[in-house]
């Protein structure tokens, strides 16, 4: 039977950089390298201001860096070592050519798999981390056969993530379930068998998984397709609730307790971001269409079509309750991370928001504890931007002199028992108005400040008639 001894984990990322820290930190008997080819990626994984903020990141880390966890761009030292490899690159959507917009771009993927290919002097296990489409697996065996030597035998198994960011270190030291598929062969079993000791080193046998390898890659996409559609659902739902005076935490609240449905994922929201949901979702839709099933693929579109029909809903109502116009206007807009416990911007409502403010001439001020400066203005990418968009040191910098705050990250620091609201209110220009994207704040309390608040899913005149 193979016993791992041996990690390495190619891609230093919001995956690879998180889980095979906290796999270095419950297997002190296995030497766990993490490479990626970017230097200054690794110089801050291997400095005291890690690359990626994540709560309890650092105190893993820091317990077993330089004992069992390494970071190097060493990647073929790394390669040749290993008995066990991580392939954790970036899958983004593609840009140009067949599939753009919705296929995965696997360039990533196989350029590390023909780096394996290249450099192993040793048979290996290798596993696909990264969100992939289903038989990837097969593209990676052809590589891999194609480009190495007949003594040299490669078992690839699916070993995909379901890290939600901001409890991705909870998640990995108790996970629901550890999904490990593998071909069903003799030698695909008795891989998976290895990677399965890897993982009970601290989780329950029970909650590790283990099905066929296509079953495994499907099961990715699967999940965040369905968790996605449940905020396109309670976001859709808030539409009507505002329309009609309910409330949509209430809403939630007596669905969430139908044990069919659960409470999780409903509360309601400016729209659902972050680098897996819509990706994976439009990968999905791509999938479908490339198996002639466009009723399907129209089906899942609809979830990725009502994300943005909520995050432009929102601006609507932005402007049109300040007036039908926000030229020269100043918009506090608190957080720009996906959502809070961390500093992942990618497919943030914040930027959509930001980028219709600017549209319309506005003068935006943006507030994130733990999104640079830099990060922002990249991801906004408009001309002139810096002339438009100013980013702040706190919330209260941000307010001053605001016509309007709209909370799009649902930060603590945030919430009404945080933040003095007093104080923001006597900073802005009056009418002040409060946008609440995120059911965040005690709109009642807010209102009795003097604020103008108005928050998703709710309207501010149910009751009074």
């Amino acid at each position: 039977m193979t016993v791992v001894k041996n990690i390495c984990c190619i891609g230093a990322g919001y995956v690879g950089g998180p889980t095979c820290a906290v796999l270095a930190y419950k297997c002190p008997d296995i030497k766990v390298t993490i490479v990626d080819l970017s230097e200054a990626r690794i110089a801050a994984w291997n400095s005291s201001h890690l690359p990626i903020y994540e709560p309890g990141l650092d105190e893993v880390v820091f317990e077993c860096r330089g004992k069992n966890l390494f970071f190097s761009t060493d990647v073929d030292a790394a390669i040749q070592e290993a008995d066990l490899i991580f392939v954790s690159v970036n899958t983004p959507t593609k840009k140009t050519g067949m599939g753009a917009g919705m296929a995965a771009d696997l360039a990533y993927v196989e350029s590390a798999t023909r780096r394996i290919a290249q450099v192993a002097q040793s048979s290996k296990i290798v596993v696909e981390k990264s969100t992939v489409p289903c038989r990837t697996a097969q593209s990676m065996r052809t590589i891999l056969d194609a480009n190495s030597t007949p003594e040299i035998h490669f078992d690839i198994l699916s070993n995909p993530e379901f890290l939600a960011e901001g409890t991705a270190i909870k998640d990995l030291l108790n996970p629901d379930r550890v999904l490990i598929g593998a071909l069903q062969t003799e030698s695909g079993i008795e891989a998976q068998n290895a990677l399965v000791d890897v993982y009970t080193h601290w989780v329950p046998k029970d909650r590790v998984i283990t099905t066929n390898l296509w079953s495994s890659e499907l099961s990715k996409l699967a999940a965040n397709a369905m968790l996605a559609q449940r905020i396109s659902s309670i976001n859709a739902l808030s539409a009507i609730c505002e329309a009609t005076g309910a409330d949509v935490d209430e809403v939630a609240f007596a669905c969430g307790k139908d044990t069919r449905l659960g409470s999780k994922f409903l509360k309601a929201s400016v729209g659902f971001g972050g680098s897996c949901f819509q990706k994976d979702i439009l990968n999905l839709v791509y999938l479908s269409r490339q198996l002639n099933l466009p009723e399907v693929a129209d089906y899942w579109q609809q979830v990725v079509t009502m994300n943005e029909y909520q995050k432009s809903r929102f601006v609507r109502h932005i402007i049109s309750t300040l007036f039908n116009t926000i030229t020269n206007k100043k918009i506090a807009v608190l957080g720009f991370a996906f959502k809070k416990d961390t500093g992942d911007t990618r497919e943030s409502a914040a930027i959509t928001l930001i980028k219709d403010f600017m549209q319309e001439n506005a003068r935006v001020a943006v507030y994130d504890p733990k999104v640079e400066a830099e990060q922002i203005y990249m991801d906004l990418a408009e001309p002139d931007v810096e002339k438009k968009v100013t980013i702040c040191a706190s919330a209260y910098e941000a307010a001053e002199g605001a016509d309007a705050v709209v909370i799009v990250t649902e930060w603590d620091e945030f919430r009404d028992d945080q933040l003095d609201y007093t104080k923001i209110y006597a900073g802005m220009n009056k009418p002040a108005f409060l946008f609440d994207g995120r059911l965040l704040v005690d709109a009642a309390k807010l209102r009795k400040i003097g604020f103008k608040v108005s928050v998703i899913g709710k309207n501010e005149l149910a009751g009074t008639a």
